[in-house]
């Protein structure tokens, strides 16, 4: 194994950068990854990054939009500085041996590995976070650290270990890449690429993920919401979660009718089987596993929340995905 080059020492040489693209990856998320590059080679006047795309097989990678991007196999990538790794949906689907090997070699050759997005999730699947703290998407978080216990995760927007870089999704990654540009190039340049995206986001990279909020919210139930997400697969009694929040169960209740419209109950329902929809469609789980992380005792009684909440059955919601990916 060579020694990891340091690719945020301060430098003006060009920093050669492979950009991986997955199948389903967002375009957005595509796109924070890439375009500060460009910014900052547009506004230094010269090529700061050298970077070129490669997917998993050789075939075009299709992104969420449909927008196609080709490009020879990683298999065939020689080296770079830097790999980014862009994924989104689909990351079974994606971690195939012949993925694990090509990541693992160009993480030998010295270079430094970013995941974007479900990036992280591959290259923890390749066991090169193993000992390193990292961060993904928020709605991975959890699985993440289940499925990777070697991997200290964290909630950070972005996290860079050595030469390991994660982050978690496309606004966290302009973040990071700023914290890149400023560090080889200068403060400098990365304000002026911040500013040409008009984007005033403090780099600090510990700055915690913030979910989506109903913003109908109060201080005790949004509390009471997140200790609802933190426990999608074991779901508490809410007297439980009502002692947590420190008040009573009938509180709890009155507060969840007068500002959300509904009951604790109903809504810790909904936050399953809102999971269940994402993992239904995101992931290639089975629905045995699906149910089980979202709390269901039994795949019947599984099944019958989920065709009540969705007005389909899970199996037929993966059938339909499975046609809309596959039209031409």
């Amino acid at each position: 194994m060579k020694a990891e080059r340091n690719i945020f020492a301060p430098s003006d040489g060009a920093l050669t950068t492979a950009v991986l693209v997955l199948d389903d990856c967002n375009t957005l998320s595509f796109a924070a990854g890439v375009d500060p590059m460009r910014a900052a080679n547009r506004l230094a006047g010269r090529r700061l990054f050298d970077w070129s795309y490669v997917t998993a097989t050789g075939r075009p990678a299709r992104l969420t939009s449909g927008i196609e991007v080709p490009g020879p196999p990683l298999a065939r990538l020689a080296r770079c500085d830097l790999l980014l790794v862009i994924a989104g949906f689909g990351l079974e689907r994606h971690d195939t041996p012949a993925l694990r090997a090509s990541l693992r070699r160009i993480a030998a050759s010295g270079a430094t590995l970013a995941g974007i997005d479900g990036g992280p999730w591959l290259l923890a699947a390749a066991g090169l976070l193993d000992g390193h703290g990292a961060t993904t998407h928020w709605e991975d978080l959890d699985r993440l650290a289940t499925r990777f216990p070697e991997v200290r995760v964290l909630q950070d927007r972005f996290h860079i270990d050595g030469a390991r870089m994660t982050c978690g999704g496309a606004l966290p990654a302009i973040d990071m890449m700023l914290h890149l540009i400023r560090a080889r190039f200068g403060a400098a340049l990365a304000a002026r690429v911040a500013g040409l995206f008009l984007h005033d986001s403090p780099g600090d990279p510990a700055r915690a993920q913030r979910r989506g909020g109903d913003p109908r919210h109060s201080p005790l139930t949004a509390r009471a919401d997140a200790l609802m997400e933190q426990t999608l697969d074991a779901p508490l009694p809410i007297a439980a979660i009502a002692r947590r929040c420190g008040v009573s169960p009938r509180t709890l209740e009155l507060q969840f009718r007068v500002r959300l419209e509904t009951t604790p109950q109903a809504h810790y329902l909904d936050l399953r089987l809102a999971e269940a929809r994402r993992l239904a469609l995101e992931t290639d789980l089975p629905l045995t596993e699906v149910a089980l992380a979202t709390g269901f005792a039994s795949q019947s009684s599984f099944a019958r929340a989920f065709r009540a909440a969705h007005h389909q059955s899970a199996r037929a919601l993966r059938k339909a995905r499975s046609r809309t990916n596959n039209a031409p």
